[in-house]
């Protein structure tokens, strides 16, 4: 599909620097022409500009996120205050399960990872910090959803369940008992053998506000067997006491 025409020229260099943040290592044009759906003369003119002020690098003929795409990941890490208000949290609940606990995010359509803290098993599943997956299958992803502005997710699900209403309406109908539940489990949805559970976190304690993101915690199925409430329970009260953390500190922000 060519985006040309229904695109602005800003939303063209944002459609590239998406395709390279999300792929994971460096593209061809073929690639970025099948990711982003330009025409190649305008994603040449979009890349040409990229690298005129560092944010794409080229190395024969394939492109990655340049040095001034690194310093805003380093920007982003020292002066996330989600991040640094979740750190110790998900510390505490991988150490008391021994498993890989995870902070995500919902951005255009995607579940994205913005910390995470590895289990010590040498079997371990890990959804790698700035890893994508869509927001559609998943306990991160159904928790993120559940648990967005009605608007918001209405608006989401118009956009991934074009064709599908069958598959919309049973995933309408998860995402209500996940709310009247309060957090969100899947088995292998996502990769193999991999179980989860994920609870939303607030920043703000007013009704309908919305999740700011969600506490996931993974591991292998095998050894969740038998845990299942007892993992959920401990995540609940780490997305609990951040949501707390994160309520009380915008707070005393607002009142200085």
């Amino acid at each position: 599909m060519n985006r040309d025409a229904t695109v602005t020229g800003a939303e063209r260099l944002l459609l590239v620097l998406t395709a390279l943040a999300g792929h994971g290592k460096a593209m061809s044009v073929k690639d970025m022409l099948a990711v982003t759906g330009l025409a190649q003369s305008t994603l040449y003119r979009q890349v040409a500009l990229l690298k005129r002020w560092g944010f794409v690098t080229e190395d024969a003929g394939y492109y990655a996120p340049g040095p001034i795409s690194l310093q805003l990941a380093v920007g982003f890490d020292i002066n996330s205050l989600l991040v640094e208000s979740s750190r110790d949290g998900m510390t505490q609940l991988s150490r008391t399960t021994q498993e890989s606990v995870g902070l995500v995010v919902a951005v255009n359509d995607q579940v994205i990872c913005l910390e995470m803290v590895d289990s010590t098993h040498s079997l371990r599943c890990s959804f790698e910090k700035g890893r994508a997956v869509p927001l559609k299958a998943g306990a991160s992803a159904k928790s993120l959803l559940a648990f967005m502005p009605d608007k918001t997710r209405t608006e989401t699900l118009d956009r991934q369940f074009t064709g599908d209403p069958q598959g919309r309406i049973a995933l309408e109908a998860e995402l209500d008992r996940i709310r009247s539940r309060g957090y969100a489990v899947s088995d292998s949805e996502v990769d193999p053998g991999v179980w989860g559970v994920s609870v939303p976190i607030f920043r703000r304690a007013a009704r309908g506000a919305g999740a700011s993101a969600s506490i996931t915690l993974m591991a292998p199925s095998s050894r969740a067997a038998g845990r299942e409430q007892q993992l959920a329970d401990w995540t609940v009260r780490t997305a609990q006491a951040i949501s707390a953390r994160l309520q009380a500190e915008s707070f005393q922000r607002n009142a200085a």
